[in-house]
């Protein structure tokens, strides 16, 4: 079993830029294992939505409302990834999830595949302000 922790959530005014972390511990498999690295988002009322996916062959898939504004990334030495969102919205406004998934590539779908990634963090709050 892994455990994800998110940090780098925060308010901010529309514009701006935040940068997400989720830290990936625990019983993580070997380094040839196949993944799926994902960022699902939330806002109240609404389903969970996946925003961006990398796999460990370099493959990244973004959803339309951020294409060209966020950027996901890892770095395997510190069993991290990232993301980076630049020119926030106030629709960006929700709680930001981490997700990953064994043994699994990323395709486009991914992100209509919630139910496919078997460990999430627990959320950090984004908020962005008009």
């Amino acid at each position: 079993q892994v455990q994800l922790a998110e940090s780098g959530g925060g308010s901010v005014q529309a514009g701006r830029s935040l940068r997400l972390s989720c830290r990936t511990s625990g019983n993580i498999p070997s380094a040839d294992t196949s993944y799926c690295r994902a960022w699902f988002r939330q806002a109240p009322g609404k389903g969970r939505e996946g925003v961006a996916v990398i796999d460990n062959w370099g493959n990244r898939y973004y959803s339309d409302s951020v294409r060209g504004r966020f950027t996901i990334s890892e770095d395997n030495g510190k069993n991290t990834h990232y993301l980076q969102m630049n020119i926030l919205k106030p629709e960006d406004t929700a709680m930001y999830y981490c997700a990953v998934l064994y043994r699994n590539a990323c395709y486009s779908w991914s992100l209509k595949r919630v139910a496919e990634f078997h460990s999430w963090g627990q959320g950090t709050q984004v908020t962005v302000s008009s």
